[in-house]
């Protein structure tokens, strides 16, 4: 640690440097209320609001500190104005590392960590709140549990802390928002491919172009296959994402349009089991189970419409809709307790399907106004959505007969015959809900040094659940009031001061809503209560610094009558205490850095159901850092080099298994071939550390690979 706080120390420096070094010049300019077609991440090209004067410096350019955001208000405004913790993964970010998938991006977001979802969808921790639906598109949710590529993304958006006004139920923690590319006037024509260690072979493009003056096409699209370090684990991939976007010139109305189709087939790996409170030590290739009988399968298909128009007075209309299928299928043959006197571990095996029809459409309303010397910008929405789920899960029987086999730890690949069949407690159940909320929220300058946020949404959640095996039909709806106030004073032009206060809800059906029982339905809805200050700091439109402090409550959680055990009640809760640096821009016109240090306190704060009070939650270290670095060593070439680092966490809520601490190094070089042509090279875990950076609990925990090499090639014609 006492290198990653030099590093920091060493980068604040560095800064103060670039301060002093850079005159402070400052234009006035503002984003367009909407997301056009062709939406700039550069704030001197967006569009004036009359209202609320958004002052910006002249841009000097930053590949991975994009200033404006309009996801965390649902209004367009700069970063430093947004009285929240936001951290964003470029695009030039995900192209320098080389990420594929949530869980790269994730390594550089301060105060999220990535949990390894049983092997087959994604699954992430923020601010200590475990989430699997929890991710957005374009600020729409998206939430069935699979593997998400980022080959059609521009950026990777963390919104932390409560953020219901904007995205309503859940998000307790926070959410993951993925804003897409999307068809513009500007030419684009990008194929990449990439090969490396473990069988690695990846085909990407990128294809956009103006096919009249007022119909743009673009298509993203992905093939993928590859091995693993893991014994018998492999995967393949694909997707395409069509857009088109109409405008004609001149006019005041936008219509983009989009269809993704994307398919994603991998071993279902559940990693290693324990012993005497640490991860068993073993080969890290052992799989442990049957890897030929364990494997999840995702089929997407969604179809997405924006409909944006400028109005009288410079306020806007915006429509999103967003209808969206999804078909998840997975089984496992997985590892339980070790067995140290026998040298055997357990192995069980299920299967799980879930059928998913997701219909979500949003309407917000942007009008900017003035009462005598205040600015407003007067935010007004509606999202009407509705979503039918059916899930059938299986239980395995070993020779057709038993739920477990016995392994030798010495030999715990097996391939025994499973037959799978519905036992006791397995799920065969309809569920759908619906949801009908409206919001509304100001923006309000009160003076070129303060500014407020105060917004509210009113949610209403209805769910109808049908349980296929007894004919059972429960139901429930909460009514859900989520507040957002917050504070910035602004001393000077690119300082911003905040504090905040937040609130979400998570209906007792859970983020799946997979089950429903008399218990249950008749819970109020779990609150997630959120403050927060903080300081965000803009160095001649090159870098950004934000640093937060917050305190996060989780309460009406399940816990156990202690006077009738058989009641519950709800009584259990949780805390986080914390503090986050995020470091994003550039130091110099060659150094890009990306640096983020999060200090995290989880907690039972009351006994729950399932942990004691003083508990620590699970996946969340208390100390963790990254550091992303590139240096442009000459006009054709580049190096780059990064440090992920994690104190010890707990793999379970029992608090008895441990993940050791780690630090991974990576490593990537670049080289322009010509003008068009870019060559790379990634090396992830430079020097081999063996580490084991997540878990799904005491027994199913992943080791993380060892040292490989990644090499792509790029042609832009």
């Amino acid at each position: 640690m006492k290198f990653v706080a030099s590093l920091v120390c060493s980068l604040l420096f560095s800064m103060e440097a670039v301060a002093q070094a850079t005159g402070s010049t400052t234009d006035t300019v503002a984003a367009s209320p909407t997301r056009t077609p062709a939406e700039t991440h550069d704030t001197a090209s967006a569009q004036k609001l009359e209202p609320i004067a958004i002052r910006e410096q002249a841009r000097t350019g930053s590949r991975y500190a994009p200033r404006l955001n309009s996801s965390a208000l649902r209004t367009p405004t700069l970063l430093r104005d947004v009285p929240q913790s936001v951290s964003i993964v470029s695009s030039q970010l995900i192209k320098d590392y080389g990420m594929h998938s949530m869980s790269d991006v994730v390594a550089y977001l301060p105060g999220v960590t990535i949990g390894q979802g049983e092997g087959n969808r994604d699954h992430i921790v923020l601010r200590g709140n475990s989430s699997t639906a929890d991710f957005f598109v374009d600020g729409v949710r998206d939430d069935v549990q699979y593997y998400r590529d980022i080959y059609n993304v521009d950026r990777v958006e963390a919104l932390k802390g409560p953020n219901a006004m904007s995205f309503g139920r859940g998000g307790g923690g926070g959410v993951l928002n993925r804003i897409m590319k999307q068809a513009g006037w500007a030419s684009m024509r990008e194929l990449t491919a990439e090969g490396g260690a473990f069988g690695l072979r990846r085909i990407s493009a990128d294809m956009g172009n103006p096919v009249t003056s007022w119909l743009a096409a673009r298509v993203p699209a992905v093939y993928q296959v590859a091995e693993s370090f893991r014994q018998g684990v492999s995967l393949e991939r694909y997707g395409v994402n069509p857009t088109v976007t109409l405008a004609r010139p001149g006019s005041s109305t936008t219509l983009v349009l989009a269809y993704e189709h994307f398919r994603d087939h991998r071993t279902a790996d559940r990693g290693i089991p324990s012993f005497d409170g640490r991860p068993l030590e073993t080969a890290r290739s052992t799989f442990f189970g049957d890897p030929a009988q364990s494997f999840s399968d995702a089929r997407v298909n969604a179809v997405s419409a924006t409909l944006s128009r400028m109005l009288p007075g410079g306020a806007t209309f915006t429509n999103r809709t967003r209808l969206a299928s999804y078909d998840k299928f997975y089984r496992n043959v997985f590892p339980g307790a070790l067995d140290a006197s026998k040298a055997q571990v357990t192995i069980s095996a299920y299967d799980n399907s879930t059928d998913r029809r997701n219909l979500f459409n949003q309407t917000d309303i942007v009008v900017p106004a003035r009462t005598g010397r205040a600015r407003h910008l007067m935010l007004f929405g509606g999202e009407l959505g509705r979503q039918t789920t059916d899930n059938f899960r299986t239980t395995g029987y070993f020779n057709g007969t038993s739920t477990s086999f016995a392994a030798a730890v010495t030999n715990p690949t097996i391939s025994v015959p499973l037959v799978f069949r519905q036992g006791a407690s397995d799920a065969d159940n309809a569920v759908a809900n619906s949801v009908l909320s409206v919001y509304a929220q100001d923006q309000i300058e009160l003076s070129p040094f303060w500014q407020v946020v105060a917004g509210v949404r009113y949610e209403i959640f209805d769910i109808e659940y049908l349980d296929h095996r007894n004919g059972s039909a429960l139901g429930r709806r909460d009514a859900m009031a989520s507040p957002r106030i917050g504070l910035v004073y602004k001393p000077r032009d690119v300082v911003s001061l905040y504090g905040s206060f937040s609130v979400s809800h998570l209906p007792s059906s859970g983020d799946q809503f997979s089950s429903l029982t008399d218990v249950t339905s008749a819970l109020r809805p779990e609150r997630f209560t959120n403050y927060e200050v903080g300081a965000k700091w803009d160095l001649d439109n090159r870098f950004a610094l934000s640093l937060a402090a917050y305190r996060l409550d989780r309460s009406n959680t399940r816990a156990n009558d202690p006077v009738n055990p058989a009641r519950t009640v709800q009584t259990g809760s949780q805390r986080t205490t914390g503090y986050e640096l995020d470091l994003r821009g550039t130091v110099t016109s060659a150094w890009d850095v990306v640096a983020g240090v999060s200090r995290q306190n989880a907690f039972v704060s009351s006994t729950t159901a399932s942990a004691r009070e003083g508990a620590s939650v699970p996946l969340v270290p208390r100390i963790a850092a990254s550091i992303w670095n590139r240096y442009q060593m000459s006009k054709d070439w580049a190096i780059g080099a990064g440090l992920v680092h994690q104190a010890r966490s707990y793999a379970g809520i029992d608090n008895t298994v441990t993940l050791p601490a780690f630090t991974r190094i990576d490593a990537a070089a670049f080289y322009s071939i010509t003008p068009s042509i870019q060559a790379q090279i990634n090396i992830e875990n430079l020097f081999d550390a063996e580490y084991y950076p997540t878990a799904n609990n005491n027994n199913n925990i992943s080791p993380g690979g060892p040292r490989s090499l990644r090499f792509s090639l790029s042609a832009g014609f």
